[in-house]
């Protein structure tokens, strides 16, 4: 047997540089390069094995670890999980700051390779610089904490390990149906290590996604279902996506004419316009979507998770009759809300329905209803696109409570800015190319995106909602940018999120990949702040003020920063808006930058879009001095009792 001497690190490098994807017949890297922040638990094992021989892998430099994990996570699900970056961090805070990414990727259900270094597997040296010690348990570091959101672990504390690891984490990350975080924890002293390994271990490797057919007898349960169910509702997922299954849906909805409704995942996967399109659904779904969704008798899931938000916590579906077809990869999924499972690839059990005999005569019963509802949807789409502030348009009863009137003033006096955020985007919409791909991940902007972004190109919808991870949106434009170097990125974050974490701005002015960030400045967390109230709260700690010297409270006056003085430090083109004007002169003149752009809007608090006849469960105190708060838990448990129970 012929071998090689190497380091487990350099063994790890060579490995990972020879491993391949198949789809369809076209055969792709997998793995196309490492985010690297080095320290003293990396730098001389993996830092040292990338210094010497990188092979093909590209190499970039991180500027936080969650960041560079958030890039690799965008990167991989831009690429449609046919192609990941790996990440490497040292070991304690470095790799601590990768588990949030880590998590993402896991509810995503996106491939992330994580690699943190790890302390001594000799133990020689314990307790080694960041290293955590725990008395019952000596075999415990921050790593172990990757466990609990990671769809594989392993810790290399031999070097002959890595082979049997590498090999268990392709399975993984290559598993449509069980993809997410994989973590090898690298100790620091076995990266280093020497070892004679197998020159097969280094061989090409070609991982074969493949399209799991459905068998007959599951398509014949499906057809016989829908046969028996006058009004049926799609629900167009993630999968549909990953699939490459959009044309596969088009076809199956237009021939029995069903109506579509899309989750955050699922959304772009057709464009907007489309006739059977009825926009998002859910608790951030469209007024055609949730009309349709109460009245369905048959709901065909394809691809979906069904989270809560979809499902406004399993609420909307309110036909007494309605049943769920449920078309998954994963059979997990597949299971959900006690649904008929259909066990399989998305576009391969949407064109064998699509072309049964049984069904050839089907057609749904929905009549001009679908045409009515997305009549009815694109009339709003229009008057939100259109909203402005008024000082006459308040209601009292509502704003008396929410003090919109006291806090759009505030607002104003420190900005000179009535922007609404809605109108915003509706200019953003209309005016950036039909191929640009926008990112969002968290607070009002992506409930606003689901209701009424209209989509017009393929895959340019990408929006984190799965975790809902603040600091996702910036770093994330960053792995879309390097998938997709041709098309205009956008980032919708608010002012909130972006400084959780932004830290790869500077990364896209290092590596010369221009992104637009429309940072939208309302000075609160919005969408929290709306939530407390609308439930009987007073604003308590979710808009951004100065301290005046009351005990717990933070009621001084709004704090005012400039984004864009921060992005022009970094390096970037940025713009103050406050106007319409404005608005259409920086995303016209950033349309002509080469470097990556920030557009300070700021944008008048509470002007987010308000749901459509959704609920959403959320946690209420059933104890309260505040009427406003019993009232709403005695809504809470009117509601609990029109919803399923699992």
């Amino acid at each position: 047997m012929k071998t090689k001497r190497l380091t487990m690190a350099q063994a790890l490098v060579r490995f990972l540089d020879n491993q391949y994807v198949e789809v369809d017949g076209t055969e792709k890297k997998f793995v196309k390069g490492i985010f690297a922040i080095f320290g003293h638990g990396n730098v001389l094992g993996l830092g040292q094995a990338l210094e010497q021989d990188s092979g093909q892998l590209s190499i970039h430099q991180g500027r936080n670890e969650q960041g560079m994990a958030h890039a690799a996570t965008g990167f991989a699900r831009q690429s449609l999980r046919h192609q990941i970056f790996a990440c490497t961090s040292s070991v304690g805070p470095g790799a601590a700051n990768m588990i949030t990414a880590a998590a993402t990727a896991t509810a995503d259900r996106i491939p992330l390779l994580l690699l943190p270094g790890d302390v001594y597997a000799t133990r020689q040296p314990d307790p080694a610089l960041q290293q955590i010690e725990q008395p019952h348990d000596l075999s415990i570091s921050t790593n172990d904490a990757f466990r609990t959101v990671s769809k594989y672990w392993d810790r290399i504390s031999r070097p002959e390990q890595l082979m049997s690891a590498c090999v268990s984490a392709m399975r993984v990350l290559t598993d449509p149906a069980e993809t997410g975080a994989v973590t090898l924890s690298l100790p620091q002293d076995v990266q280093g290590e020497a070892y004679d390994y197998p020159e097969y271990f280094f061989q090409k490797r070609v991982y074969r996604i493949e399209r799991r057919p459905a068998t007959t007898a599951m398509l014949d349960d499906a057809m016989a279902l829908i046969l028996r169910k006058r009004k049926p509702l799609i629900i167009c997922g993630g999968g549909v996506k990953y699939s490459e299954a959009g044309a596969a849906l088009q076809a199956f909805a237009e021939r029995y004419q069903i109506p579509f409704a899309e989750t955050q995942a699922g959304k772009g996967t057709l464009v907007s316009s489309h006739p059977l399109n009825v926009g998002g659904i859910g608790e951030t779904g469209t007024i055609a979507a949730n009309l349709l969704a109460q009245e369905a008798d048959l709901v065909i899931g394809v691809g979906t998770r069904y989270t809560d938000f979809t499902t406004s916590s399993k609420w909307i579906f309110q036909h007494p009759d309605v049943t769920f077809l449920n078309i998954n990869v994963s059979r997990f999924d597949a299971f959900k809300l006690d649904g008929l499972t259909v066990v399989a690839d998305a576009r391969l059990a949407l064109q064998d329905l699509s072309t049964h005999a049984r069904l050839a005569d089907y057609r749904a019963g929905w009549d001009n209803r679908v045409a009515q509802v997305r009549r009815t949807l694109l009339a709003e789409i229009e008057r939100v696109y259109q909203v402005e502030y008024s000082g006459e348009d308040f209601i009292p009863e509502i704003d008396d409570h929410l003090n919109r009137k006291r806090v759009f003033a505030e607002f104003n006096a420190l900005t000179q800015s009535f922007l609404t955020q809605s109108r915003v985007l509706g200019v953003v919409n209309n005016g950036i190319d039909r191929d640009a791909v926008i990112v969002a991940a968290s607070g009002s902007l992506p409930g606003d995106l689901q209701r009424i972004w209209r989509t017009t190109g393929t895959n340019g919808y990408h929006v984190e909602y799965g975790y809902s991870c603040m600091g996702y949106e910036v770093n994330a434009a960053l792995g879309v940018k390097m998938a997709q170097p041709e098309r205009e990125v956008y980032v919708m974050v608010g002012d909130g999120s972006f400084m959780m974490l932004h830290s790869e701005l500077v990364t896209t002015i290092q590596e010369g990949l221009k992104i637009n960030v429309m940072l939208f400045d309302n000075m609160t967390n919005g969408c929290i702040n709306n939530l407390q109230m609308e439930h009987g709260m007073d604003s308590f700690f979710t808009e951004f003020r100065f301290r005046d010297g009351q005990k717990n409270r933070l009621n001084g006056g709004l704090v005012p920063v400039d984004y864009a003085a921060i992005a022009a430090a970094y390096g970037c083109k940025s713009y103050r808006v406050t106007t319409l004007e404005q608005l259409h002169f920086a995303l016209e003149d950033a349309k002509r930058q080469t470097v990556s752009t920030l557009l300070d809007i700021k944008v008048l608090p509470k002007t987010m879009i308000h749901k459509y006849l959704s609920w959403w469960r959320v946690g209420g105190a059933q104890v309260s001095d505040s009427e406003r708060i019993q009232a709403v838990d005695r809504m809470l448990r009117e509601h609990i009792a029109e919803a399923r129970q699992y």
